[in-house]
């Protein structure tokens, strides 16, 4: 089969790599152009294209790929199957149209829960026990498109995204793999999607990470590890920002005013939040490193008594 593969970030790259393992014709792989990154804004390759030039595949990297420019590229290599997982640009209705068998993508939740851009983040930051990974026909819809294959992961209290993105990206290469097997021996069964079911996972902003006290103890605390590594939940001290990347909570009535700092030691900052309290364990604080509260407390003080904001 002649497959173009579409991806950017290092969640494609073991669905590239077991399409590559598997013997299939990868044509072409398309991904984001170069980015600027670290202080000296030095370009930096996708981690797709990394993996793509390890295994000596030809890479495109369109500013645009709707450009007429750039679909006439992908229309020279005639491809039977466009595979996309986590591209980072819309496609269009001609580039949709275009291969004998579609285009499949891989998305990380277990549609239609989680349409949208940030799926396993708001898995985690939602308290869900359980998602997933899908693969489904793309169609102009947003996520919408018929369901081929599902793949379920368990989330306990204590995962963060980070952990939950290692392990999904695992189960989409699977997942990928069993849904072209499938495709080739004619046993597919495409699902539509119930609209009436669905939800969104929106994309994620300086507000969604600010911790608001006044929300359950359950809730920051499934903040915190819905964005740990990143972006990452903070609160603000002093003037400053303070990334937060480990917490506990425990439910206990409490009369003190949510954001108040109960008691700071080397198990953590305690924070008083609705019906509970937070225990904040790692932290990051402006120009250092991250490090255990335990660690910070060593050279630093964090004073109790005080509101957080």
């Amino acid at each position: 089969m002649n497959i173009i593969f579409m991806g950017t970030p290092e969640f494609a790259v073991p669905t590239l790599q077991r399409l590559y393992d598997c013997k299939n014709e990868i044509k072409l792989v398309v991904t984001q152009p170069d980015k600027p990154s670290g202080r000296g804004k030095k370009l930096r390759k996708s981690a797709v294209k990394e993996k793509a030039e390890e295994l000596g595949l030809e890479v495109f990297q369109p500013e645009k790929i709707k450009r007429k420019e750039s679909i006439e590229v992908l229309k020279s290599y005639n491809p039977d199957l466009i595979v996309v997982v986590a591209y980072g640009q819309i496609l269009n209705k001609e580039i949709l149209e275009m291969p004998k068998f579609g285009c499949i993508n891989v998305h990380a939740s277990l549609l239609p829960k989680l349409r949208g851009a940030a799926p396993l983040n708001w898995a985690i930051i939602n308290g869900d026990d359980k998602t997933g990974v899908t693969t489904m026909m793309m169609d102009v819809g947003l996520d919408t498109g018929d369901i081929l294959l599902k793949s379920e992961i368990g989330i306990d209290e204590n995962m963060n995204v980070g952990q939950l993105h290692d392990k999904l990206m695992i189960a989409g290469a699977q997942l990928l793999i069993e849904t072209l097997n499938k495709i080739e021996d004619n046993s597919i069964v495409r699902v539509k999607q119930d609209d009436s079911i669905s939800s969104y996972a929106p994309m994620l902003n300086k507000e969604t990470q600010k911790i608001n006290w006044q929300d359950s103890a359950g809730n920051i605390h499934n903040l915190i590890r819905g964005l740990s590594p990143w972006p990452t939940a903070y609160f603000n001290f002093e003037d400053k920002t303070v990334k937060v990347y480990n917490s506990s909570f425990f439910n206990e009535e409490t009369h003190y005013e949510p954001g108040f700092v109960i008691k700071v030691n080397n198990d953590g900052v305690f924070v008083a939040a609705i019906n509970g309290i937070v225990v904040i364990k790692e932290i990051q604080m402006p120009g250092k490193n991250k490090m255990t509260v335990e660690a910070y407390l060593r050279g630093n003080n964090f004073p109790e008594k005080i509101i957080l904001k």
